[in-house]
């Protein structure tokens, strides 16, 4: 049986069930065509309110549940994303645009951040702190209660799941808003994997919405703690909102990240791992490789075979055929990557490769003669464009990539693995990879950038989600009462 059976959730949204929405309805595209694929409910302040009532009060039986059964019904998630990955894969290619792999590298995903989470309810929770009185000091961990997942649309399962398997196997309710234009992929199927897992009532629920949504589930009283993932400027806007009213915020946000290139680099390997960083998705990932920073040795060789491998990589609806690039989310992103490519040709780029596109399909781009100062280099672009600097020594190498105001992830190729390390250490980044482009993550592993690219939080791992999603009790103990003097 599909587990995503159109005449259950059409128009709808979960909470405590499928229920019908108070903010109406709203229709779910495909990017590639234009066509309505389905429809979704859309979620308002009142639906916000509705949800995290339901999600308080369901907490706290769930907090007391043994690890044992908390742990079984990640295990259950895990195995479902499995048994529906095709399924799920489907909805990911056609919702969001990517191109099969990608759909299953997200159930794939999934899967793994369920099963890394089922191993979180039998962690040590707390530690024992000496006292200077005759008694039992504890620090633990407890649930937070209930956690706000705010998540985008470029890897919509990944970027919700990461947060939402490790709030739920804490102990915590979770209330997701995914992103309006990927709310099946990217929510409702997290819904219904957890239904079918056994996941009590009322402990998630999935509200797709719009700006608004997502501003009263920071405003909510009952969401102690806001994990969201998407753009510095609304990071910035969620994190203002999240300190007037006392509660924690993860921001994990953009990116602008640097593929050093260094002198003695293999040359066929860096131009494959460049394209792959920059061109993956269409280039709207946090992580993808958006300045290219090449040895000047190599650098004209460096354009030219990076050129003619964007020229001919496939571009196209990767729903119907074989293809590397699938479309751009939407006009508006489109637009926007256009504008920037067009002024970095005016203000004296070089376009080598790329620079136009059919409807929503960008074409791979590669820009060259670039200064630091280029649009295309400076700013986070969310698309298929590389731009290419060159640098003369190491010096300048670390000057470069660590200019930008984000500091999320990082890729030096070079033969000698001892002196990429040592530049690593002089480039602030949350996320580095020696010999691999810069587009790379693991369920198991903390994830997070520093700067304009989030607020040093992380997510994967035990000790990263630990963190996230609990708070700490001081705890003392003692056979009898003080006696005090008064």
């Amino acid at each position: 049986m599909p587990l995503l059976d159109t005449d259950t959730w059409h128009g709808r949204l979960y909470s405590d069930g499928w229920v019908r929405s108070a903010g109406g309805t709203a229709a779910v595209r495909a990017p590639a065509t234009g066509e309505e694929i389905g429809q979704v409910g859309v979620a308002d302040a009142d639906d916000v309110a509705r949800a995290s009532a339901r999600a308080a009060a369901a907490q706290r039986a769930w907090a007391a549940t043994s690890y044992t059964e908390r742990a079984a019904v990640l295990r259950q998630a895990g195995a479902l994303w499995e048994q529906h990955a095709a399924e799920v894969g489907d909805w990911v290619v056609r919702e969001s645009g990517s191109i099969p792999p990608k759909g299953v590298l997200e159930t794939g995903t999934a899967a793994q951040e369920c099963y890394e989470a089922a191993t979180l309810p039998s962690q040590s929770l707390g530690e024992i702190i000496p006292s200077a009185q005759p008694r039992l000091s504890l620090a633990r961990r407890l649930p937070v209660g209930v956690v706000g997942v705010i998540s985008p649309f470029n890897a919509p399962l990944i970027l919700a799941i990461r947060s939402v398997a490790p709030a739920l196997a804490l102990g915590n309710a979770v209330v997701l808003k995914p992103d309006l234009r990927t709310a099946v992929c990217g929510g409702l199927a997290i819904a219904r994997v957890f239904e079918e897992a056994g996941l009590p009532e009322g402990l998630l629920h999935v509200l797709p919405g719009g700006v608004a949504t997502g501003e009263a589930l920071v405003a909510d009283p009952r969401v102690r703690v806001i994990s969201f993932t998407g753009s510095s400027a609304a990071g910035r806007k969620v994190g203002e909102a999240a300190a007037r009213h006392l509660k924690r915020a993860h921001l994990e946000l953009g990116g602008n990240s640097a593929l050093v290139v260094l002198d003695d680099a293999d040359l066929d390997l860096a131009v494959s791992a460049g394209a792959w960083g920059s061109f993956l998705h269409q280039g709207q990932i946090c992580m993808t490789t958006g300045r290219h920073l090449v040895h000047e040795s190599l650098a004209e060789r460096y354009v030219t075979e990076l050129a003619a491998k964007a020229d001919h990589l496939p571009v196209g609806d990767p729903a119907k055929e074989q293809v590397a690039l699938g479309p751009i989310i939407d006009e508006a992103q489109r637009d926007k990557i256009h504008s920037l490519v067009t002024s970095s040709v005016d203000a004296g780029a070089r376009l080598a490769a790329g620079g136009s596109y059919d409807g929503l399909f960008y074409r791979p781009t590669v820009l060259a003669d670039v200064t630091p100062d280029t649009p295309a280099y400076a700013q986070e672009v969310f698309g298929p464009v590389a731009p290419v600097l060159t640098f003369g020594d190491l010096d300048e190498a670390a000057a470069l990539a660590g200019a930008s105001e984000y500091g999320l992830s990082l890729g030096i190729l070079s033969r000698d693995v001892m002196k990429a390390m040592a530049l690593a250490e002089r480039i602030p980044s949350g996320i580095v990879h020696i010999n691999d482009q810069t587009v790379s993550d693991e369920a198991l592993a903390p994830f997070g950038g520093v700067g304009a690219s989030g607020t040093g939080s992380r997510f994967g791992g035990p000790a990263a989600n630990i963190e996230a999603f609990t708070e700490t009790q001081w705890l003392t103990v003692q056979g009898d009462i003080t006696r005090y003097p008064f």
